[in-house]
């Protein structure tokens, strides 16, 4: 009898290692960048509140496996880390203000509400309240981070210092990887005025996309004194030493490569947009292309993957509402809309959600657009009120809430209808 209870008494520490929350926990959604929701997002919706972060946002809000929303804004004066509740009109819950300069990355809510962003020359964490868990100093900005195991934090600053952390007490898990040499440790600031614009002051002006499957990491590199960008690839081997290696540098994609590379489901192939105008197949356990399409159009945001290789490919002013296949032997064109100009990278959640131009020329809105993944036929259509500045993405929650934000600060939610 004693031997079957001991039995039962094993470690059961696992359930409070950090995971990434349920929600539209960071920018792109997942690790993998994919922009897609396992969820059954709603056809109809109702706008039910809006608010203004009073200040400016680069990135997508982040949604908690909760009712809590978090963003990162830049702001004269007061709070700029903001988290409010999603169902509760935007009801502000707690704020506090960073050091400014990192409004490029969003939040990453973890399953516990715990935050985790950084800001120029360290990275913080935040439990459901305003106080401080953890603060540590890294090489330049991290940009969005990502759980690459349970309890394990990768952050990638856009100095190219590339590192993993424990998500509960912050300390950094084997050694750092630096992918540019000769950077100074106290200038944290160098180069951030580049990123935004993908230019080449700045080594690494996207967030990387990360398999589970695979254990491979792939990001952008601007090497000082290149030309343009290259691909990276990088191994993560939990458990192992070297943490982190270097697998592959590719200068395949036309161009270079231009906002965050995403990863298929399966971890095979990571597609990125060409700044040729074309969206770009790569393998990923070598770098080397697979098939390339031509978009016709510059593809400012990253394309949407589902599970199933359907792709959306990503917007920006000019571009077309364009799905593509992967398939055996090559990408394939299934449909595009003419009609139709996503501004954002396309929320994949069952349907499509992205923000399109309400009107025509200077004096033009914003509005929210709800598609069909078939052939991208509208749904439904909703008037973002007073909306400026350019769209940073639509974030779709656990819950099937919808929220919206724009440059200017504007963060509009909206409910199932």
């Amino acid at each position: 009898m004693l031997a079957v209870v001991l039995a039962g008494c094993g470690n059961t520490d696992s359930w409070v290692q950090a995971r990434a929350a349920t929600g539209w926990s960071a920018q792109y959604h997942d690790a993998a960048n994919s922009s897609f929701s396992p969820v059954e997002g709603a056809e109809a919706l109702q706008l039910d509140w809006g608010r203004s972060v009073k200040g400016s946002l680069g990135a997508q809000v982040a949604l908690g496996s909760g009712n809590y929303l978090a963003v990162n804004a830049q702001t004269e004066g007061g709070c700029s880390l903001m988290v409010w509740e999603v169902d509760n009109r935007g009801r502000q819950r707690w704020c506090t203000r960073l050091v400014l300069g990192g409004g490029i990355a969003s939040p990453l809510f973890d399953g516990f509400d715990n935050l985790y962003i950084g800001q120029p020359g360290l990275l913080q964490s935040f439990p459901p309240t305003q106080w401080v868990r953890w603060r540590r100093p890294v090489i330049g900005l991290p940009l969005t981070t990502r759980m690459v195991a349970p309890g394990q934090l990768l952050a990638v600053t856009h100095l190219g210092q590339v590192l993993v952390f424990d998500a509960h007490r912050g300390t950094v898990s084997g050694t750092s990887l630096d992918l540019v040499d000769g950077v100074d440790p106290r200038d944290s600031e160098r180069g951030l005025a580049d990123c935004r614009l993908g230019r080449p002051e700045c080594p690494v002006a996207a967030a990387p996309a990360f398999s589970e499957t695979t254990g491979m990491i792939v990001l952008s590199l601007w090497e000082p004194g290149a030309e343009k960008p290259v691909l990276v690839g990088l191994r993560y081997q939990q458990g192992q030493t070297p943490l982190l290696t270097r697998e592959w540098t590719s200068d395949a994609v036309g161009g270079g490569p231009l906002a965050s590379p995403v990863m298929s489901a399966d971890g095979s192939t990571v597609y990125v947009n060409g700044r040729d105008e074309h969206l770009w197949a790569i393998n990923a356990a070598d770098g080397t292309e697979k098939w390339s399409v031509p978009l016709d159009y510059l593809a400012q945001t990253p394309p949407s993957v589902t599970p199933d290789g359907l792709i959306i490919a990503g917007g920006g002013p000019g571009s077309r509402l364009t799905a593509i296949r992967d398939t055996a032997s090559g990408g394939e064109e299934v449909w595009t809309r003419e009609d139709t100009t996503p501004l954002t990278t396309s929320s994949l959640a069952g349907l499509g959600y992205t923000v399109i131009p309400d009107g025509e020329g200077e004096s033009a809105g914003l509005a929210l657009r709800i598609f069909t993944l078939g052939d991208g036929n509208p749904v439904n259509t909703y008037r973002l009120p007073n909306a400026s500045g350019w769209p940073v993405g639509v974030s779709v929650g656990h819950d099937r809430r919808v929220v919206v934000a724009t440059s200017d600060g504007q963060v509009y939610g909206f409910d199932p209808a």
